[in-house]
């Protein structure tokens, strides 16, 4: 592919309302729930990016940093970090607003791996990504390293 993206064209921001049957019996988020809504984020965003369907590869481990409580309100934003030959790392932030006082804290980071694929499930080539902050610059360096050390634990 010819033409490269900027970062801020993938950028995907999801807001999400924790209720009763999104929780545990202790009122908090359940994991899985969360883990899904981040990949349904970072799928928005390899898709923008790649202008084509794409599809997990991998999922990076996600650290829970603090509890997300039954009424807060969840911020989930995603932007392709890197894009390789058919795959990208996208990065997801998530954050939780209590709308009791406001606060926000910012509550899990993620890594995930997409691959654009083709109308019958092939990998294709996607766009190079072209980072212009100084943030978006760090984050496309850090994101080669977590590739290599992908391919170094990868499976056979």
């Amino acid at each position: 592919m010819a033409k490269a993206k900027k970062v801020s064209e993938s950028i995907v921001t999801m807001t999400e309302l924790v209720l009763p049957h999104h929780t545990n019996q202790l009122g908090n988020l359940l994991g899985g729930q969360l883990m899904h809504w981040i990949d349904i984020c970072a799928a928005l965003s390899s898709s923008k990016h790649s202008q084509r369907v794409c599809v997990t590869a991998s999922v990076d481990r996600i650290d829970f940093h603090h509890p997300i409580k039954l009424g807060d309100v969840v911020t989930l934003t995603a932007s392709v970090n890197r894009a390789f030959k058919t795959s990208m790392e996208v990065g997801v932030k998530v954050t939780a607003e209590s709308l009791k006082d406001g606060k926000v804290v910012h509550t899990n980071t993620a890594y995930l791996t997409f691959v654009s694929v083709d109308e019958n499930g092939k990998p294709v080539e996607t766009f190079e990504i072209e980072p212009e902050t100084d943030d978006e610059k760090r984050r496309y360096e850090e994101a080669l390293l977590r590739r290599k050390n992908r391919l170094i634990y990868r499976s056979p």
